[in-house]
This record gives C-alpha cells, structure tokens and sequence, in this order.
C-alpha cells in the first residue's frame, strides 16, 4: 500500500499490497482519495503518469458543482454515484454517529455502492473518490476490498490510515466552521476528520452477520458470481 504523489490531491493512495491470503492487491490498479479540486497542473500530469482510465466520483451535486474537478485533458471516463440519500449537511445537522452513518449507506445506498463495484471492473486502473475519502469512499472501498478477498486487518488499516493524512489545516479549518453552525454536536469531529479502526471492523461484521460476508452483500444487491470471480482476478495476484 503506498501514497501515490499528486500535488493537490487530498488523502490519495495506491490500495495496492494489501495481503489477501496467499496473495496481495495489485499495486496501481485502484486508488483511492479525497477531491481533486486541487490539482494544478503538476498534479494533473501526475494523475495522468498514472494512467489512470476511469474515475468514480461519490460526491452529490452540490459538492460537484462547489469544487469541480479539473480533469480536461486527460483521458478519463468520470462516473457519478452520488452515495448520500440526503445531503452531506444533514448527517452533520442530526449529529449521527460514523457507525449509523456506515449503516445508513449500506443499507440505504446499496444500488450505488453495487455500481462503484462495476466500475472498478468495467475499467482500470480506476479512481474512486468522494470530498475528503474517508466515509463514502471508506465504506466502498472496504466493501471492495473485503468482497475480493484482501485481510480484514489490511482493510481496517487502511481505512484507519485516512486519519493520519488528512492534513490539520484543514482539519482545523472544517472543524471551525462546522462547529459554528452546530455547536451542540456530540460527533462533529468524528464525522470531519476521524477514521477509528473499531468502526470499520464493526460495519464489516454487521455486513457479514446479517448477509454472510462483503460478497454476499453485493449479490443480495443483485451482483454475479462471475462479477464477484472478475473483482477478485482484477484486484488480487497470487504468488
């Protein structure tokens, strides 16, 4: 798993190397990151050394229209999915959890996470990104990951690692303007900047307590077992 360099780019990483059994994810075949409303033109051309053919943008139309992503010129097939039912200010305005959080996209945004996962296959190497790359594409990428194979552990861990490459700049930035707005609120800071281990194990075993496994999930939301058999050849290489 390593930190792919694109000046700009907030939180983004190669999910490559993470142990899968006898084998690893293939480096440089999905990555993961924040908003690219950032990027100049270094991290344009980084993103584009790359080679990267498809990105999957999580984000609702607000959050598009409010840091547009600079990808002209390179040649990239974007795909929406709008995980969040409700907007992005609602979940802070009802003060949820990052566990009820989790839930509500698993089970309220099954139809979107299930197109994420097409994509991943449809195209690579693939982009999957939302506006900070922790929640909506935590949660998608974990899903992933855990339906091809790779260590719970290595999941877990790598969800957990966004916490620590969030820069605090802008920590301290969104921390202060939301708090102005929710003054009140018990999981603020978790919801901004936080990404505890416990909480991606405890969404993983709810998946696998009441659907079986990451897999079973996704073919109770109607994926193939020959779509599953493609995920885990794309992204796993055995030794």
């Amino acid at each position: 798993m390593t930190q792919a360099l694109v000046p700009g780019a907030v939180n983004f990483r190669d999910v490559g190397g993470l142990p899968a059994g006898a084998g690893a994810t293939r480096p440089g075949v999905l990555f993961r990151s924040g908003n690219l409303a950032r990027l100049g033109d270094d991290g344009v051309a980084a993103l584009g050394g790359l080679g990267i053919r498809r990105v999957v943008d999580l984000r609702d139309d607000d959050e598009v229209a409010h840091a547009p992503s600079p990808l002209d010129g390179l040649d990239v097939r974007m795909q929406r999915v709008p995980l969040f039912l409700g907007s992005v200010a609602s979940f802070f305005a009802d003060d949820l959890s990052l566990d009820e959080l989790y839930r509500r996209l698993v089970d309220d945004s099954a139809a979107g996470l299930v197109s994420v996962v097409r994509g991943i296959i449809e195209q690579q190497p693939v982009l999957v990104h939302c506006t900070v790359g922790k929640d909506r594409t935590g949660v998608a990428v974990a899903l992933t990951l855990a339906a091809a194979g790779v260590d719970l552990d290595a999941i877990v861990a790598d969800y957990e690692r966004t916490e620590a490459l969030l820069p605090q700049w802008r920590n301290e930035r969104v921390v202060a303007y939301l708090r102005a707005q929710h003054p009140g609120a018990v999981h603020l800071e978790d919801l901004a900047m936080r990404s505890p281990a416990d909480v991606m194990r405890r969404l993983l075993a709810d998946v696998a307590g009441r659907f079986g496994s990451a897999a079973d999930y996704l073919r109770a939301q109607g994926m193939t077992d020959a779509e599953l058999g493609e995920l885990t050849r794309i992204l796993i290489q055995r030794d």
